[in-house]
């Protein structure tokens, strides 16, 4: 098809498809500025203005393929900061650093300021509500928001790994009015 094109493209340059003469070998050359064609270096398109599109498609597959590898990417990794499964484009860098310095971060995946409050996702089963460690970590985050940030009424949540229920809390503060980091409510099992 594109060989037609091109054919077609000579003839009418030519001026055989304007009713033109054919010369008498019956071949038609179509006129190049300044007389003589150019020389191409190998693997360029001859020529110049003339340039042929990829005629199996693999191009266009190739493209197709690799928009869809971005999308899928990009899925995976909103999927990564929903489940707060490691550091995201919302990580408190601050805070991870606050709690790597006091060495409370051996269960943590992420440390998030949301809202003013702060969430601290760990790897913990959802069976750990008011375990030693969900409590130690929401001290240490206690801590955090009242020595390092200076925050009068703290807020702070515990969450466990993602699951069925998303990150169930495990342990929290609700403020001033919460004097420990026990979950009360709903009832832990």
């Amino acid at each position: 098809m594109a060989v037609t094109a091109f054919a077609v493209g000579a003839l009418a340059v030519s001026g055989w498809f304007s009713g033109g003469q054919a010369p008498a070998g019956g071949t038609v050359q179509a006129p190049v500025p300044g007389g003589v064609a150019a020389m191409a270096p190998p693997g360029a398109p001859a020529g110049g203005a003339v340039v042929a599109a990829e005629v199996d498609g693999k191009d266009a597959k190739s493209e197709e393929a690799a928009v869809k590898r971005s999308k899928t990417e990009k899925k995976r990794k909103k999927d990564r900061e929903a489940e707060a499964s490691g550091p995201s484009k919302h990580t408190d860098k601050k805070a991870v650093a606050y709690f790597e310095s006091r060495k409370v971060t051996k269960r943590v995946k992420d440390i998030r300021m949301v809202g003013g409050y702060l969430r601290i996702y760990t790897d913990l089963p959802e069976t750990a509500d008011n375990s030693k460690q969900a409590i130690k970590l929401c001290e240490a985050g206690v801590d955090y928001l009242v020595g390092e940030l200076g925050v009068p009424s703290p807020v702070v949540f515990v969450q466990a790994e993602f699951g069925e229920n998303g990150n169930p809390v495990l342990a929290n503060v609700l403020g001033p009015d919460d004097s420990d980091c026990r979950v009360t409510y709903p009832r832990p099992r």
